[in-house]
């Protein structure tokens, strides 16, 4: 099969493909040239075996793996109201797989020999297979060159979407054989508006924009704004950067032990879910198969909760960054619009090196949390960093 063409499916998704556009497809918003190009390949029976869907978090690279799920099981071509589009909706359907990155420095082996081995086994429900990657950045040589085969020639009815910044963080022979699909980047106005949206919000509540300041995208943003625990650990952040010219350094270590709770408390809710599911499976499944659920717990968990301190260091960048605005009397409203008082009192007392040296202190601790530093020392280091820069001996 040619790179980067795309390959006939005779036996793809739908019974009856429709004349005009997919409804699911409408989910994929600002992205016109990409809603085109599936609508065509769908309209014409002529999905690829596997795309690269390239772009930015928060260009609704997400929705459009959806999107086209719900085309390739959907018996209707992605009505978007079937029993299978709403399963693909809610990430239950049996035949649409998402993966993500399972260990700290991306994918790790045991994720792909168990994708390849899931490939070769037929549909449950549909007639066709999808698998979605998010992030296929992180596969290292050795998963990456597992994958290849499979991608290259996969069983009849099998689609593959992989999600990627750009096509130069992905090896080359995993690029070859997808179809490329760039999506460009959104408008930030464009998300919060499609956030508000989701969320049932107005569009002029600031809500919206700061959700995606400290999520990153639109589906996450609208996750965040559902979670009391992480609007709070986002709270105690921008609490934490106003009291720094008032702390001393036993007050910015408890900040930061406070912080790391904070961004724990959200995963109470998911240790539950884990445990329920444990002891449903214990009655059924052998001391190896549980073991080997108790490990991807474990290394969901991790996750997750890096995650939680990623959101942590986003939302104190955002809040600097407007710091920044004010300093630099940019003339555009800040994102934080429900701390203008901080933003002043920082800005009052800061200079612009200051809040750029606090901004490398933010970006420092977030690459040391992903080379598996302590979550509490990466924070102390990075508070008493900020203090350090954005109040000068004359301010404290």
């Amino acid at each position: 099969m040619s790179a980067n063409a795309s390959a006939e499916m005779g036996n793809t998704p739908a019974a009856e493909m429709p004349a005009a556009e997919a409804p699911a497809l409408a989910r994929i918003i600002g992205q016109d040239r990409v809603r085109a190009f599936l609508a065509a390949a769908v309209r014409e029976r002529r999905l690829s075996h596997a795309y690269l869907f390239l772009g930015a978090p928060g260009s609704g690279q997400t929705e459009a793996a959806q999107a086209l799920a719900e085309c390739v099981v959907c018996p209707n071509g992605g009505c978007d109201n079937c029993d299978e589009c709403i399963r693909v909706a809610h990430r239950s359907h049996p035949d649409v797989h998402w993966i993500a990155p399972e260990g700290a420095a991306g994918y790790i082996i045991d994720q792909v020999r168990n994708l390849i081995a899931d490939v070769q086994l037929a549909p449950v429900r549909a007639n066709a297979k999808v698998y979605i990657l998010e992030r296929v950045e992180s596969l290292r040589d050795t998963s990456a060159n597992a994958l290849l085969k499979t991608i290259e020639e996969p069983p009849e009815g099998v689609v593959f979407i992989l999600m990627a910044r750009s096509a130069d963080t992905v090896l080359p022979t995993i690029v070859s054989r997808c179809q490329c699909v760039p999506f460009r980047v959104v408008n930030p106005a464009a998300a919060a508006r499609r956030v508000a949206s989701a969320c049932g919000i107005p569009e002029t509540d600031p809500a919206a924009r700061i959700a995606l300041s400290v999520a990153g995208t639109p589906e996450r943003a609208c996750d965040f704004l559902l979670s009391p625990g992480r609007r709070e650990a986002r709270r105690l952040m921008v609490r934490a950067l106003d009291e720094l010219a008032r702390d001393d350094t036993w007050d910015v270590l408890c900040a930061a032990r406070d912080l790391v709770v904070a961004a724990k408390a959200p995963l109470d809710d998911v240790k539950a879910a884990q445990e329920e599911a444990a002891q449903e499976g214990a009655d059924y499944l052998s001391s190896k198969a549980m073991k080997l659920v108790e490990q991807r717990n474990k290394r969901e968990l991790t996750a997750r909760e890096r995650s939680g301190m990623i959101e942590l260091l986003a939302a104190a960048e955002s809040l600097l960054r407007d710091v920044l605005v004010r300093l630099e009397g940019v003339d555009a409203p800040i994102v934080n619009a429900d701390a203008p008082e901080v933003v002043e009192r920082i800005a009052a007392r800061a200079a612009t090196p200051g809040v750029v040296g606090a901004l490398e202190a933010c970006t420092r601790a977030a690459d040391d949390i992903a080379h598996n530093v302590s979550p509490q020392l990466a924070l102390e280091v990075m508070l008493c960093t900020c203090k350090e820069a954005l109040c000068p001996p004359s301010s404290r």
